[in-house]
C-alpha cells in the first residue's frame, strides 16, 4: 500500500488551477508555508479560546441563571465539548467537498462558517430574554464551530514537516503549534482588558460580545492569507509530489484505522493537559479562591508566553533525541506533575500560580511535538486525511471533556480527580508509543 501512487480526482487540482493568478507560479518557500500555518492555527485557537473563557465568565450567569454557579459552569462546559464531538464529522464532510470542488472552496466554506458561528454568538440573547431558545441557539452555533474546524485542515503542517530536512523535522513540526499560545494570549488579553475596565453588569450586558466580533475579523484575515498560498500552482505541485490528497473517511478507517487510533492516543497526554491549564484553572480558582479574574488571566497570559518558548525549545530537543522520545519523556513529566496537582491547587495563590506556569511549560514542551508524531505510519495516499482525523480524535478523547470532567469530579470528590485525569492521559501516550514501536519492529 505504501508504494501505491495516489489518485487525484480532477475536481480538486483542476479547480485550484482555475483560481490561480499571475502570482501562483511563485515558489512556495518553507517560510511562506510556516507563516500560513501560524496565521491559520492562531485564528482557529482564538475562536475556541474565546468560547472557552466565556464558558467561565459569561454563560453560567447569562444562560443558566436558574442553576448554581457550579452547575451553570458544568452546563457551559458540556456545550463546549460539542464542537470536539462533531469535529470528525466536519472533517469527513470537508474531505468530500475538497474532492469535488477543491481545497480553496473547502477552506473558504469552513472559515466563513467558523467566523459566522463565532460572530453569531455575539448576538446571543440572554436566558431572561429568550428562555431555552438562547441555549438552543448557543448549542447550534457551537456545533457550527466544530463542523467548521473539521474543514480547516489544509495540509500545510504535513507539507511543512515533509519538506523539512530529516535532521530538522522536530523544529518544523513545532511551528504550527505556536498558534495555540498566540490564540490564547489574544483571547485572554481581550477578556482581561474588558473585565478590568467595565463593571460586572456592563461586561455581562455587552462587553463580552466584543471578542466574538474580533474573531470574525481575524478569520477573514486568516482566510485570505491562507488562500493566497494554497491556490498557488507551486503549492499544488508540492501537494501532488507529496501525495497529500483527501480520501474518504470510511476508506481510511477500513485500511489504516489502526494508525488513526495510534496517532490519537500518542498525543493524549498533551491534549489532556491542554484545557487543564487554559480553561479549567480559571473556573476552579474563580469559584474556590479569593483571586481576582484579572489576576488569574494575567498569570495564564504569562504562562502562554512560557508555553510559546517551550514549544520552540521542543523543536530543538526533538531534533536531538527524537520526536517520539521527546513525547514519551514529556508524558512521564506530565504524569509526575499530575501527582502534585491537588496540592498546588489547594495551596492558595502561590500554588495556583505555580500550577499554571509549570503546566503551561509542560504543555509547550509536549504539545510542540504532539502533531503528527506517528503519521509517518500512514501510507502516502492516506497521510493527508489520516493526520486530520488523528488530531480530531486526540481532541475528542483527550481535551473535549477535560474541563467538564475535571470540574465536576473535583467538586464532588476533590482535586485528586484532576490528578487521575492527567495521569490517565500520560499512561495512554506511553502505551500508544510502546505499541507503535512494537509494530514497527515487527514489520521491520
Amino acid at each position: 500500500m505504501s508504494g501505491s501512487a495516489a489518485t487525484y480526482p480532477s475536481g480538486d487540482f483542476h479547480h485550484e488551477e482555475s483560481l490561480s493568478h499571475a502570482d501562483t507560479h511563485e515558489e512556495a518557500s518553507p517560510g511562506d508555508i510556516a507563516v500560513g500555518v501560524i496565521i491559520g492555527r492562531s485564528s482557529e485557537y482564538f475562536d475556541f479560546f474565546v468560547f472557552g473563557l466565556a464558558c467561565v465568565l459569561v454563560f453560567p450567569s447569562y444562560l443558566f441563571p436558574f442553576l448554581s454557579r457550579l452547575d451553570g459552569t458544568l452546563m457551559a462546559f458540556a456545550i463546549f465539548a460539542l464542537a470536539f464531538v462533531v469535529r470528525p464529522i466536519g472533517t469527513a464532510i470537508s474531505m468530500a467537498v475538497q474532492r469535488r470542488w477543491g481545497r480553496g472552496t473547502k477552506l473558504t466554506i469552513a472559515l466563513f462558517l467558523l467566523g459566522a458561528s463565532t460572530a453569531g454568538m455575539a448576538f446571543l440573547p440572554s436566558y431572561n430574554n429568550a428562555g431555552q431558545g438562547a441555549i438552543i441557539a448557543l448549542v447550534a452555533l457551537r456545533i457550527g464551530q466544530g463542523l467548521a474546524l473539521g474543514g480547516t485542515w489544509d495540509g500545510l503542517p504535513s507539507l511543512l514537516a515533509m519538506s523539512a530536512p530529516k535532521e530538522r523535522r522536530g523544529w518544523y513540526a513545532m511551528i504550527g503549534q505556536l498558534g495555540a499560545p498566540v490564540g490564547f494570549v489574544l483571547a485572554a488579553s481581550l477578556f482581561a482588558y474588558l473585565y478590568s475596565n467595565l463593571s460586572v453588569q456592563e461586561f455581562l450586558d455587552w462587553g463580552w460580545r466584543f471578542p466574538f466580533f474580533v474573531a470574525f475579523a481575524i478569520n477573514v484575515v486568516a482566510l485570505f492569507a491562507r488562500l493566497r498560498l494554497i491556490v498557488g500552482q507551486s503549492y499544488t505541485d508540492l501537494l501532488q509530489q507529496r501525495e497529500l490528497a483527501p480520501v474518504g473517511a470510511v476508506e481510511l478507517m477500513r485500511n489504516e484505522g489502526r494508525n488513526v487510533l495510534l496517532g490519537a492516543f500518542a498525543a493524549l497526554a498533551s491534549f489532556a493537559l491542554f484545557h487543564m491549564v487554559t480553561v479549567f484553572p480559571l473556573s476552579w480558582i474563580s469559584m474556590y479562591s479569593e483571586q481576582s479574574i484579572v489576576h488569574v488571566l494575567g498569570v495564564q497570559i504569562a504562562g502562554a508566553f512560557c508555553a510559546a518558548l517551550a514549544i520552540v525549545v521542543s523543536g530543538s530537543l526533538a531534533d536531538r533525541v527524537g520526536r517520539r522520545n521527546t513525547l514519551g519523556v514529556m508524558a512521564c513529566l506530565i504524569g509526575l506533575f499530575s501527582l502534585v496537582t491537588p496540592w498546588l491547587l489547594s495551596s492558595g495563590t502561590t500554588g495556583n500560580n505555580i500550577f499554571i506556569i509549570v503546566g503551561f511549560i509542560l504543555l509547550g514542551l509536549s504539545y510542540g511535538q504532539a502533531s503528527g508524531t506517528v503519521t509517518a505510519n500512514f501510507s502516502p495516499r492516506f497521510r493527508y486525511t489520516g493526520a486530520a482525523l488523528s488530531a480530531d480524535l486526540a481532541w475528542l478523547v483527550g481535551a473535549a471533556f477535560a474541563p467538564l470532567v475535571a470540574l465536576g469530579l473535583s467538586a464532588k470528590f476533590g482535586l485528586v480527580a484532576v490528578c487521575v485525569y492527567l495521569l490517565s492521559g500520560a499512561v495512554c501516550t506511553l502505551l500508544a508509543l510502546k505499541i507503535n514501536r512494537w509494530i514497527e519492529r515487527r514489520e521491520a
